[in-house]
């Protein structure tokens, strides 16, 4: 039975700003008063440095906006990005539109119907027979149940499957002086947007995906919430959030690598989902990992910011396209419910 195989990987990124110049030409306004100088702090501690966004703060105030307004917004600014990432991924793979089985769209950040399977399904020329599926609202470790939803298909028909993720968090800034607490502040300073679309096909050269797994904590679901408001959609974030993924990390990686008879010091890649530096941190320590094991992940963290979806993604494409790749990666992402997801790759080829 041929190993599904992610073959090609492809990004689309809106123009990205310094994070200095997004605090000086618009939080530094947005926040005010006793907020005003925590929110300083946060910035300047997010472990970022610049940032994407559709639709930048500078340049337009969605603040106020309505959801209604958000979501068409939405429409209008996904689609592009989505066209392009798509596209790439399907070139570095060697196949056209037409040859996928099944397209994957993972977003919780917009919603319409038709949606952006449908309609980069009709755009790109996808047979009329391609499967599709829609998977919203997992927040940050989409990517990961995504690409395990896309392998089986890969296994069970032997045909190419091809996953979307998509996020535009820059339509749901908040309004400010409504609510304005610590949560929302670090959500502001931390999240950016991007689409990457990845190809996997039944064998051949690329990253084999060996096993998708996951541990859900129920009792801590309050943890991490994103509800859909009247102004967009509004983040809930716990600073007990690192501590949640610490009872956990250590025995999920562990089982996963001992079910493949690996153990840590076997893997020389990590995708560590970075929702913020601390998270980085708990993970670089429960996993007792060598120095610069995470560089990948605090780099994008740097550079692009939280992405949700996509992140983890940039993260393995960064890795993929180093001078010495890796052998073996451990891709990690974390979000509501709480849930922790894991994967493990193995180079082809």
């Amino acid at each position: 039975m041929a190993v599904p195989v992610i073959a090609g990987v492809g990004t689309a990124l809106p123009p990205a700003t310094g994070q200095d110049e997004l605090w000086d030409g618009f939080f530094a306004k947005h926040f005010s008063g006793t907020t005003h100088a925590l929110a300083e702090r946060i910035f300047a501690n997010s472990g970022v440095s610049r940032r994407q966004a559709a639709v930048n703060p500078l340049l337009e105030d969605v603040s106020e906006w309505p959801t209604e307004r958000r979501m068409r917004r939405y429409q209008v600014e996904a689609l592009p990005l989505g066209k392009e990432a798509v596209g790439r991924a399907l070139t570095a793979a060697g196949l056209d539109a037409g040859d996928i089985g099944l397209f994957l769209v993972c977003s919780c950040t917009g919603y319409a119907t038709p949606g952006l399977d449908i309609l980069l399904a009709r755009d790109l020329g996808m047979a009329p027979g391609t499967q599709r599926m829609f998977v919203g609202h997992m927040g940050c470790y989409a990517a990961l149940p995504g690409l395990g939803a896309a392998s089986d298909f890969v296994t069970a028909r032997r045909r190419p499957a091809l996953l979307l993720c998509a996020e535009l968090t820059s339509l749901h800034i908040q309004p400010a002086g409504v609510r304005v607490d610590t949560q929302q502040i670090v959500s502001h300073a931390l999240f950016s947007d991007a689409a990457v679309a990845a190809v996997l096909v039944p064998g051949g050269r690329g990253y084999a995906l060996r096993e998708v797994a996951s541990v859900t904590d129920t009792s801590t679901a309050d943890h991490m919430t994103w509800d859909v408001t009247d102004t967009g959609f509004r983040m809930g974030l716990s600073p007990k959030v690192p501590q949640v993924l610490s009872r956990h990390v250590r025995r999920l990686v562990d089982e996963l690598l001992a079910r493949h008879g690996r153990t840590v010091s076997e893997v020389d890649g990590w995708a560590v989902h970075p929702g913020g530096p601390r998270i980085l941190n708990v993970v670089d320590r429960d996993l007792a990992l060598p120095p610069d094991a995470l560089a990948a992940s605090r780099a994008t963290l740097d550079q692009h910011g939280n992405c949700s979806s996509p992140t983890v993604l940039l993260i393995l494409d960064r890795l993929r396209r180093a001078q010495t790749p890796p052998e073996r990666i451990v891709m990690l992402a974390f979000g509501p419910g709480l849930t922790l997801y894991a994967a493990l790759l193995d180079r082809t080829g």
